[in-house]
């Protein structure tokens, strides 16, 4: 990962896997930070991700490509937003409830924990006004 300074963006380099007139599909492969030890192929902690970008839009980019996918940085914090920090605060939230109104702790825990089923439902039915969001470039 690449964030340049001049325009606050988070730039991964990856490889075009399929390019057509709407849309190119890019992978992008995240190493963890230890892949680059000597023991990274014995060690089963190390972990490299292979990922799948979407970026709509007609770019002049053919399959084996080596392309730049660019974000805007206040995408990934909104992705982190609602992903992580919304869902745990509302485990905290709904938990300081119930245990205030006096509702047994292990209740109160499979309440608070079930809470995210709903959320995530509620993240699904709504993904292609979230998709539309998040939108993704690409710099040859």
């Amino acid at each position: 990962m690449k964030k340049t300074d001049n325009k606050n963006t988070i730039q991964h380099d990856g490889v075009v896997q399929k390019a057509d007139g709407k849309s190119v599909i890019v992978k992008i492969t995240s190493a963890a930070a230890c892949s680059g030890c000597h023991a990274e192929g014995s060690c089963t902690m190390s972990g490299k991700e292979d990922k799948i970008i979407v970026v709509t839009g007609n770019y002049k980019v053919i399959p084996g490509e080596t392309v730049t996918v660019m974000m805007d940085q206040s995408m990934g914090i909104d992705a982190v937003l609602m992903s992580y920090f919304l869902p745990l605060l509302a485990v905290i939230i709904l938990l300081i409830i119930l245990v205030s109104f006096s509702v047994p702790e292990l209740l109160a825990g499979l309440l608070s924990i079930a809470i995210l089923i709903p959320y995530y439902i509620v993240l699904y039915l709504f993904r292609n006004k979230i998709d539309k969001r998040f939108t993704f470039t690409i710099k040859a």
